[in-house]
């Protein structure tokens, strides 16, 4: 069977990324003529604004073969700028090839990119550029390497194979036994992102060609054929004619010319020809008849497809991360009417949906966001040259969002006549980049599962405006927790409009957070004008890594707000006198420097904002009326499953249940176990020794413990790879990362006064009965063959949470719909483990000062020894 590849080439700017592509193409076979990106000639730079610029702006795709394996390369722009296309396209390649220039090392820019192919699990060979010129430093690049991408082994060395094998345990096992790593074992590595292939050349001069051409036949893992017909789409774009082209690539199964595919956009429905199916190297294609797994082309006949979209039996790609931190006023020129410009405009929207063009109909402007001024150049020049308009842009602004610092619900009812919906949703904070996240608590006799679908449609479907700016929210939590519809009076648009005062209302009344985005910063500069520029980075609100040589040169890297970098690199150049250079990369979005300032500016009024109303609407004597969102929470007619403003109770009420011991005995866990499973050996069930550890209960401490003693569930695959450090275990050896779970957990359990049952799956494992063992006080269940820890964990809350509180950690959220209808309480992956740290810190806290009283005791028994 032949083998095919996705290879995308990334790098950040002037690392020589289309050189090197040229270089591969040629020394391929698929071009006579070796191109050059200064000569104008470059393969893959069609475009006339990119020959003139000497940078890729637009995606584009190169066939050619190496021996038998059948290679598609997809060339990314390096510019920060538009480096929100590049990550469109890492969801459809089996590996990439990450560029590095030689001279320049590795750059912010080159961190973002690692950490988008690591979101995205794409397997990489790296390659070190400019090799040829001075300043090149063999080692010091590889460990600069390493830094970012873990794993990294020059392919060069004679070492290669040894090196290699340290990244896994079973290849070690491997080289120990036959002295090298066979290309099954190396390729396996690199799939799984443990090892990172290094190859050093010079691209102009076709050094090292040779050497990564044959890595990518031989090491450079494909994809599986997943079967039926799937696809995934990751760039919209249109021909010289103006056709619309759907650019993708088949993950499974096969695709005819002309044949019809059904797919959704915002919950509606298409059903399109695709009317011919093209094979594009460079500005040229070929049609074809049938695409199967593994090729990547462009399709007509699609209108409404998206980036990212999943077609077939695919599965989407992950929302995407880079978002554009500027937006501009796009000013049209004198005769141009902006209402009937606007639908044109959208293409270029449609081609790339991270411009968000807005028509703002209050201050009757257009608004547009982009990355950098870079982009808005560009933008300037595809107006003029598509449209004919000679388009100006007002001065850029920031585009902040907002977030919560607490948990607070938000309820929200539309009764006009003839109507009715009513909506509860908790609102969570969540960790920065976590976006927006819905859950539900109700189960499908409180509210029909249709309608919860459908305000999990309304959630999703538009940007919530926070109360502080009016910006995007982000890194909130909504979860369902009541809801109610009528069974005559409800229709679609009622929920629409529940829910939309539901978040309102519990925006208006949370505690809002302004965010800003910041970038990560590289800066070289002469070693006198450091104290200058640390001065300067603290003064944005920024914060700096200690700083490093580069040469004559010193470095400063960090992370301050977009607001005071965007124009600092001429600030830098001025002090410097030349000497100086910055890169930026997208860091994401932090608390606010100034927040105060930036809200006085906006002038936002919440209260006043009738586009996005907090009130509700009830009907009261045969009319709708309308009523204040400070005071409909008295008026609502279901109550909420979760109360997160009430007071606690001193007493709760569960503990007056709780009889015999504070912990269910091993019998029951037993019991529950067997109910799930069927018989098990009973040693599993052995009695806990006690733990080896003086007790921390002692009064003596004054330690403030619990006093509601719980059972908390640990679903340990989440949990795993929910929490980085594990995470990156579990990339090395997942049993190490079970095991340090474990211990972590059991110190948990000691210092909290909580007994922890530890759930992992073990369904795959044929033959497997499941089991039960004890582990330093910890209860460890496996579960059994084709049964899930989702499963067992559902029994288990059903069973405890009849005499005891149970918590369960997990992050799953069909899971949290589960144990919250079992009454059950649940608590996220992420805030786990802030608990956990909390822990470990009060820990760390009573140990010291137990050895402070120890120092303080021994002080006095010497002093006492003295005056004897």
């Amino acid at each position: 069977m032949e083998k095919r590849l996705v290879i995308g080439i990334l790098a950040h700017v002037d690392a020589g990324k289309t050189t090197l592509s040229e270089a591969l193409l040629y020394t391929a076979g698929a071009r006579r003529t070796l191109g050059r990106v200064d000569h104008g000639d470059a393969f893959l730079d069609t475009d006339a604004i990119e020959r003139e610029r000497g940078i890729t702006i637009f995606g584009k795709t190169a066939l050619f073969s190496v021996k038998d394996v059948h290679i598609t390369l997809v060339d990314t722009p390096g510019h920060v700028d538009f480096s929100s296309e590049t990550e469109r396209t890492l969801g459809v390649l089996d590996c990439a090839i990450l560029v590095i220039s030689g001279t320049d090392g590795v750059q912010s820019h080159t961190r973002t990119l690692a950490r988008l192919l690591e979101r995205y699990r794409v397997p990489v060979l790296v390659f070190v550029n400019k090799l040829d010129l001075a300043g090149a430093d063999r080692e010091r690049l590889l460990a600069e390497l390493s830094d970012a991408l873990p794993g990294c082994v020059d392919f060069a060395a004679p070492e290669r194979d040894e090196n290699a094998a340290m990244t896994d345990e079973a290849a070690l096992e491997e080289y120990l036994t036959r002295g090298a790593l066979s290309d099954d074992t190396l390729c396996a590595l690199v799939r799984k992102r443990l090892l990172f292939p290094v190859f050093f050349g010079s691209a102009l001069k076709l050094q090292g060609i040779d050497a990564l051409l044959d890595a990518l036949s031989r090491f450079a893992p494909a994809a599986v054929d997943e079967g039926a017909f799937g696809a995934r789409v990751f760039k919209i774009s249109r021909d010289a004619q103006g056709a619309r082209l759907t650019w993708l690539r088949v993950t499974g199964g096969a695709l005819r010319a002309r044949t019809a595919i059904r797919y959704a956009v915002g919950g509606v429905s298409y059903e399109e020809k695709a009317d011919q199916l093209r094979l594009y190297s460079g500005e040229r294609f070929v049609p074809a008849d049938e695409l199967t797994a593994g090729m990547v082309a462009a399709v007509t006949g699609l209108t409404h497809t998206r980036p990212g979209q999943a077609l077939g039996a695919a599965l989407p790609t992950e929302e995407p991360t880079l978002e554009p931190v500027l937006t501009y006023q796009l000013m049209l020129p004198e005769g141009v009417d902006a209402h009937a410009a606007l639908p044109r405009l959208r293409e270029l929207e449609d081609e790339d949906p991270m411009l968000h063009l807005v028509w703002d109909e209050r201050l009757r402007e257009l608004h547009v966001r982009l990355m950098g001024p870079i982009q808005l150049e560009i933008l300037q020049r595809l107006i003029h040259d598509r449209f004919g308009w000679d388009v100006r842009f007002g001065a850029g602004s920031i585009v902040y969002r907002e977030t919560i610092a607490a948990p607070v619900i938000g309820r929200g009812h539309f009764e006009p006549l003839r109507h009715y919906a009513e909506v509860h949703l908790l609102l969570s904070p969540l960790p920065r980049g976590s976006g927006v996240r819905f859950a539900s608590a109700l189960g499908t006799d409180a509210l029909a599962l249709n309608w919860q679908r459908l305000i999990a449609t309304h959630v999703f479907e538009c940007a919530h405006l926070g109360t502080l700016v009016g910006a995007p929210v982000t890194d909130i939590s909504f979860t369902l927790v009541a809801g109610r519809a009528h069974l005559k009076h409800t229709e679609g648009g009622d929920f629409r409009q529940a829910t939309y005062r539901a978040i309102r209302q519990g925006l208006m009344k949370a505690e809002g957070v302004l965010l800003e985005p910041h970038y990560d910063f590289r800066m070289e500069l002469p070693p006198e004008c450091l104290g200058r520029a640390i001065a300067d980075v603290q003064g944005m609100g920024g914060e700096t890594d200690p700083p490093d040589t580069a040469g004559t040169l010193t470095l400063l890297t960090g992370h301050a707000p977009v607001a005071g970098l965007r124009s600092y690199a001429q600030t830098l150049s001025v002090y410097t006198r030349g000497a100086g250079r910055l890169s930026c990369a997208l860091r994401g979005y932090e608390p606010c420097t100034d927040a105060r300032a930036v809200i006085d500016a906006v002038g936002y009024d919440a209260q006043h904002d009738t586009e996005h109303p907090a009130d509700s609407v009830f009907c009261t004597h045969g009319a709708g009326v309308t009523v204040p969102w400070q005071e409909s929470d008295a008026w609502m007619h279901c109550e909420s499953a979760l109360q997160p403003d009430a007071p606690a109770e001193e007493d709760p009420p569960e503990q007056t249940r709780h009889t015999g011991s504070v912990h269910a005995d091993e019998s029951e866990l037993q019991a529950i176990f067997e109910r799930t499973y069927g018989k098990v050996e009973r040693h599993a069930f052995a009695p806990t020794k006690p733990p080896a550890r003086l007790p921390l209960s002692d009064a003596k401490y004054s330690v403030a413990l619990r006093n509601d003693p719980e059972y908390l569930l640990v679903d340990g695959y989440n949990v795993i790879f929910a929490w980085e450090e594990l995470k990156r275990l579990a990339s090395v050896d997942i049993s190490d990362a079970r095991a340090a779970l474990t211990g972590v957990l059991s110190n948990y359990q000691a210092f909290r006064d909580s007994r922890v049952i530890l759930v992992f799956d073990a369904y795959k494992v044929k033959g497997n009965p499941g089991s039960v063992e004890t582990v330093d006080g910890v209860k460890v269940v496996y579960t059994k063959e084709a049964q899930t820890a989702d499963a067992y964990i559902e029994r288990a809350t059903y069973e405890l949470r009849k005499e005891r509180r149970v918590r369960v950690a997990t992050s799953d959220s069909l899971e949290q719909v589960i144990i919250l209808g079992h009454g059950a309480t649940r608590i996220s992956a992420a805030a786990f483990h802030a608990e956990v740290e909390a822990a470990n810190g009060e820990i760390a806290a009573l140990v010291e000062r137990c050895n402070e009283r120890n120092r303080l005791s021994n002080r006095l028994e010497h002093v006492a020894h003295i005056s004897e």
